[in-house]
């Protein structure tokens, strides 16, 4: 169950209404950095969350809290567009462009569609795409997966703050990067509680699956597909290519790739696939 409080989770104010910087906005809220993608990941991680109840627990916690962020992005997304809602009808009437003088660089649907107002989806006005959430049932998975949403979201972030001169927006991004900063932490303490105080101990991931029954021959060795034989490859000082795997389990090692798999054989096109008369005679032909 949810419930929900009228009052922001922190004060919105736009000095200066700017219908570009809501287009821009919009990324924030549907875009693949976004933050329906991290509530809705949050969410769907807790929900299906199998394991110790404080990480359901957690994840609720936060996504819960990713809704109030989608609140205030979308009401900074409508506060920069009042200041385009009065040349409207004017704009229409006078056969002026409507890109031109009403939203001025930003996007249309947002009086088109939206109303003057937020929508779930991108800086494109590409709609939000529920694949990007991820919930894979393995909690180190998910953890990892949540620091990478985090770090691509405090980084939009840190961008839209460069992008505006506007006091109001730079505070609300300022909370918003902080806040960033803090879930990027948690699920690196997760991932270091799981690991008994090193994360390193959680690799590799899933950690259930017994190392015995994979080619261990391939399981540090960094295959490098370069054939330039002018670009130098042996001895280079490279942590992926030599010492001790971060799992403490091996050692890393370099190997030129090379094709041990044979030449692959398919069978002949079935006659219910109606491939064309050409394909099925070269296939009986085997030439």
């Amino acid at each position: 169950m949810f419930y929900h409080d009228k009052k922001l989770q922190f004060k919105v104010r736009v000095d200066k209404p700017n219908p570009q910087f809501a287009r821009a906005l919009q990324q924030a809220i549907g875009g693949i950095e976004g933050e329906i993608r991290v509530c809705l990941q949050y969410l769907f991680q807790s929900w299906n969350s199998r394991g110790p109840q404080r990480y359901r627990d957690m994840l609720l916690d936060t996504g819960t809290e990713e809704i109030a962020h989608i609140e205030m992005l979308a009401t900074a997304v409508s506060l920069n567009l009042e200041g385009a809602s009065s040349g409207v009808i004017e704009s229409i009437v006078g056969g002026d462009t409507l890109m031109e003088k009403i939203v001025g660089g930003g996007d249309p649907r947002h009086f088109l569609s939206g109303g003057l107002g937020a929508m779930a989806a991108d800086a494109n006005g590409v709609p939000f795409n529920g694949s990007w959430v991820v919930s894979s049932g393995n909690i180190a998975a998910d953890m990892y997966a949540n620091v990478m949403a985090e770090a691509t979201g405090r980084t939009l972030a840190t961008r839209l703050y460069e992008l505006t001169d506007d006091a109001g927006m730079k505070d609300m991004l300022a909370f918003l990067i902080a806040r960033d900063t803090m879930h990027q932490q948690q699920w690196l303490a997760v991932l270091e509680e799981l690991g008994n105080g090193d994360i390193r101990n959680v690799l590799p991931i899933p950690n259930s699956f017994p190392q015995s029954q994979e080619h261990q021959e391939f399981s540090y060795a960094f295959v490098n597909t370069n054939i330039d034989p002018d670009e130098p490859s042996a001895g280079l000082n490279r942590r992926w290519t030599q010492g001790p795997s971060l799992d403490g389990r091996s050692e890393f090692r370099e190997m030129k790739a090379q094709p041990i798999g044979g030449e692959p054989k398919l069978a002949p096109p079935i006659p219910e696939g109606h491939a064309q008369v050409e394909q099925i005679e070269k296939a009986n032909s085997k030439s």
